[in-house]
């Protein structure tokens, strides 16, 4: 018997449904990438870690809001009207998803970044730091797409 096949796969309504509402929850640091570099319109990139990890290396471009203070200072912070993007350390950490939900509490349209600021490095996307400095590291070449090629998704 497959491994794969022994549960049934979903028709494809409910897949299309499902799939469709992953994406309104989520967005991907290539993604993300591209729109800091295009200065798309309309969304703001948010950390939502501790003052020491932001400190220790940051994407480049994003809001430093902890989420214990999401619900005070998100008004003064984020633009009505922007799609919040918000990320912690990685998939292992469910940090990104506690301030995605006060977001939500507060009304706000919000993603979460997966892959979280650990993906973000391994593309090798820029990093900023607590002295300002901004580096680019080389990709991870089992996690990214480099010398040229592309997932193209």
């Amino acid at each position: 018997m497959s491994a794969v096949t022994s549960v049934p796969a979903a028709d494809a309504d409910e897949a299309r449904r499902h799939f469709s509402a992953r994406l309104a929850f989520e967005t991907d640091v290539s993604d993300v990438a591209a729109d800091l570099a295009a200065a798309a319109p309309g969304i703001v990139i948010v950390d939502t870690r501790s003052a020491e990890s932001w400190a220790q290396g940051h994407v480049d471009g994003a809001v430093h809001l902890p989420t214990a203070e999401i619900a005070a200072r998100a008004d003064a912070l984020i633009p009505q009207g922007t799609t919040v993007v918000v990320y912690c350390w990685g998939p292992g950490c469910n940090g990104a998803q506690k301030a995605a939900l006060e977001f939500a509490k507060l009304g706000r349209p919000v993603k979460e970044m997966i892959g979280g600021f650990e993906y973000w490095a391994r593309e090798g996307f820029p990093v900023a730091t607590g002295a300002g400095a901004v580096t680019r590291r080389s990709p991870d070449p089992l996690t990214a797409p480099v010398t040229g090629i592309s997932c193209a998704c």
